[in-house]
């Protein structure tokens, strides 16, 4: 594998990718085990794919934007690297698939030329900060939010409080009362507010979706915007410190909020406000990069198709509340399209634009600052690119995740019923390619990648077993979703499981039955006023299996007979309970320590030491099968079984030790001292356990 040294400017950045190239040797000659190098490798982007002997790469792309510049290094990367095919994620991601895991760190580097990170996409950290894709141009938006945005990606990019947490954690912007950057399902969700002239934020916290989706409490109605980096550090570091760790499917925010209540979680938040580094962070939105449009000479075109150009305009032009400018939407089917087309994308914008897209949470493109009379240009442009669909961000606009293309977790296809939906949208439903009150997504998981349990018609991918332990593809179908705005919001009913081939009949029966019944109202209101079980009875004649036929076990998109299969999911970012292996990390975490305090990071110091500490303590309680949640009960066990027994000597509880973290202000003193006690904590430890091998 070849060295980066010489060739990534950022020395933190080169260190990094030097690091991933160490790291996958050390894991192909069998010095570092599976588990502790997929930790590793999920921290960095790279994510294992249902297919084996290859890797997804998630490329991080803040709030969505990307200049012409970085869309062009991504489409050098996915040609060399990969297979040609760009994937819009739901986070405003562009993933690639079928990537060499030795190739990766090569790629990193060259993305890295053009500021573009895998850093952090993956794993337990703080995953890609989304945010309304029209920030900067909304016409109802208070302020422009990207700034404060970009503020938190940089921010806690590296920052060692988000590293190594118990699961992800997620974080949006939204740029107005629509709140269509969805804060009511997300760890934490700004929305822009101002207040006597001040800018701020009302802030929603834990959130979530998955199989138990959950909306967010209000934190506060309005936070001024200096406060929301030291808000979003405590929340973090509560959330690393007693959030579970051990099951997966109790690991998120949200599961700690309804364990403790809001107010024990301010309490928390009270507690920890000594230790955080900044009371208030200032965002210097003033000097956030300003757009710069191209100065072209309009270009005369001819419309062969009015027809087509005005319904294009009517469902594809987004207003901007700068004058003479509009955004124009581009449906992307399934978030996918190739580099051939987006080279030549990134070259249009460029050359008639601002030089920038943006990536939409529904997977869509949208290109700001167009000026109103170059729209029919664009238009003929795009058509040549197959980038006039209508419909963007319409009921015909549909959201689906990989499903089992290439998701491990998939367990039935999500794209292929997406695909065919969109059909029968076309071709019976035709008034539904304008409509914007009506939103479908689909998941082929619990997961919710695919945000079904959002949306007024959710399909999550599922199986059936016949009598006869037949396993067939199936669709839980959901209804009644909706985004009020302003941070409210309803999930969706599970109303009824169905074999997945009938899911288009389904779709036809609730349409059929608003057109016929809705009487003007959303879909959304429709759905409550005539409640679950009216759809359940309506719907049940499909749910029917006896009389499945072969056509049924065949899930979409494939010709082969369904099987079920579940590979090892790697959203949680599973860490290694091996007693060596948590002893030498460790150790990994002190030489943070110690280079962060000669860097003059206090704060950085301090948390790599209180890591070293609990790590070491929970080395020896995994050797004596103790559950090893959270790090609160790691502290509150090893007081309990070593210290108070007098099996390791601490002069004072282990506790006292620890959670010096947050009784103390960062600072060069402490930061020394703390190291040391980390240090001598290690040492003690380890010259335990040494002894207690020697006498087995």
């Amino acid at each position: 594998m070849r060295s980066f040294r010489t060739e990534i400017e950022n020395p933190v950045v080169e260190k990094d990718i030097i690091e991933l190239e160490r790291k996958i040797r050390q894991f192909k000659g069998g010095e570092v085990d599976e588990e502790k190098f997929r930790s590793l490798r999920l921290a960095r982007g790279v994510y294992g794919q249902r297919q084996q002997g290859v890797q997804m790469v998630r490329i991080k792309l803040p709030y969505g934007k990307v200049s012409s510049k970085q869309l062009l290094r991504i489409c050098d990367v996915s040609d060399e690297y990969s297979r040609g095919r760009l994937h819009i994620t739901t986070r405003q991601d562009i993933q690639i698939h079928y990537v060499d895991l030795e190739r990766t760190p090569e790629l990193w580097a060259e993305l890295e030329r053009d500021d573009v990170t895998l850093r952090e996409a993956c794993g337990n950290t703080v995953r890609n900060v989304t945010a309304s894709e029209t920030a900067g141009i909304d016409i109802n938006e208070p302020f422009d939010v990207s700034p404060y945005a970009h503020a938190v990606f940089q921010y806690f990019l590296r920052n060692p409080i988000g590293q190594e947490m118990g699961r992800k954690f997620k974080v949006s912007f939204s740029a107005s009362d629509a709140d269509t950057g969805l804060s009511y399902m997300h760890d934490l969700g700004f929305i822009a507010k101002t207040k006597n002239g001040e800018r701020g934020f009302k802030v929603m916290l834990a959130g979530g979706l998955g199989s138990q989706p959950r909306h967010a409490d209000e934190l506060y109605s309005f936070l001024p915007t200096d406060k929301i980096i030291p808000l979003m550090e405590g929340v973090i570091r509560i959330f690393d410190r007693h959030g579970e760790r051990k099951s997966r499917a109790k690991a998120r925010l949200k599961f700690l909020l309804k364990d403790i209540g809001l107010e024990g979680f301010k309490t928390l938040l009270e507690e920890e406000q000594l230790a955080i580094p900044h009371k208030t962070y200032p965002i210097d939105f003033e000097n956030y990069p300003k757009p710069i449009v191209a100065e072209v000479k309009v270009p005369e075109v001819q419309i062969t198709d009015e027809d087509s150009f005005n319904r294009w305009k009517s469902t594809n032009l987004v207003p901007q509340k700068q004058q003479g400018f509009v955004a124009i939407g581009i449906k992307v089917l399934l978030g996918d399209f190739y580099t051939d087309k987006a080279r030549e994308l990134a070259n249009l914008v460029q050359e008639y634009a601002a030089g920038e897209i943006r990536l939409s949470l529904r997977q869509n493109i949208l290109i700001p600052y167009v000026k109103e009379e170059l729209v029919p240009f664009f238009y003929t442009e795009l058509e040549k690119l197959g980038f006039v669909e209508s419909g963007y961000n319409k009921a015909l606009d549909i959201t689906a995740c990989p499903g089992t293309d290439t998701c491990n977790l998939g367990i039935a296809s999500s794209t292929g019923i997406a695909v065919e939906l969109e059909r029968i949208i076309k071709a019976e439903y035709p008034q539904y390619i304008s409509n914007p009150d009506v939103v479908i997504k689909i998941s082929g998981c619990m997961n919710a990648c695919g945000q079904h349990n959002m949306a007024n018609i959710g399909f999550q991918g599922m199986s059936i077993r016949t009598k006869d332990k037949l396993v067939a593809p199936a669709l839980q179908v959901l209804l009644g979703g909706g985004n009020f705005g302003n941070g409210k919001a309803r999930f969706a009913d599970k109303v009824i499981k169905i074999p997945s081939k009938r899911g288009p009949q389904a779709l036809r029966l609730i349409l059929d039955d608003f057109n016929a019944n809705g009487k003007g109202a959303s879909f959304a209101d429709y759905y409550w006023e005539k409640g679950e079980h009216y759809f359940y009875d309506f719907l049940k004649p499909l749910a029917e299996i006896e009389n499945l036929t072969a056509e049924d076990f065949i899930d979409w998109g494939t010709e082969e007979k369904y099987k079920k299969e579940i590979g090892i999911g790697e959203c949680a970012g599973v860490i290694v309970d091996l007693v060596a292996t948590l002893f030498f990390e460790s150790q990994e975490k002190i030489d943070n320590a110690q280079e962060a305090l000669n860097e003059g990071k206090w704060a950085a110091s301090i948390y790599y030491s209180y890591q070293s500490i609990v790590n070491s303590a929970k080395a020896l309680l995994t050797s004596e099968k103790v559950k090893v949640n959270t790090h609160a009960g790691i502290i509150r066990d090893f007081d309990k079984l070593y210290v108070e027994t007098g099996k390791v000597a601490f002069s004072g509880s282990f506790e006292n030790l620890a959670l010096q973290l947050n009784k103390n202000e960062p600072s060069e003193a402490f930061a020394t001292r703390f190291l040391e006690d980390a240090k001598q904590v290690l040492q003690q430890l380890e010259a335990y356990r040494k002894l207690e091998l020697e006498h087995v």
